[in-house]
């Protein structure tokens, strides 16, 4: 979990202005947590996505 918080603070929010409330950090929240897990890739998972990874993972 620190590593995704880590990734999430600096992908998200490294020079961007604070969230002018609780809902607009909500939005970017939300909207974060769906590109990572369905569309950014990791060497860690050899060039797929999170989603990918599980799929491939539980077909073995």
């Amino acid at each position: 979990m620190e590593s995704f918080f880590h990734l999430f603070k600096t992908e998200c929010f490294n020079g961007f202005s604070p969230c002018k409330d609780i809902k607009e950090f909500r939005e970017i929240s939300k909207k974060y947590v769906d590109w990572f897990n369905n569309q950014r890739i990791s060497r860690k998972t050899k060039g797929m996505t999170p989603h990918e990874y599980r799929e491939h993972a539980l077909s073995a």
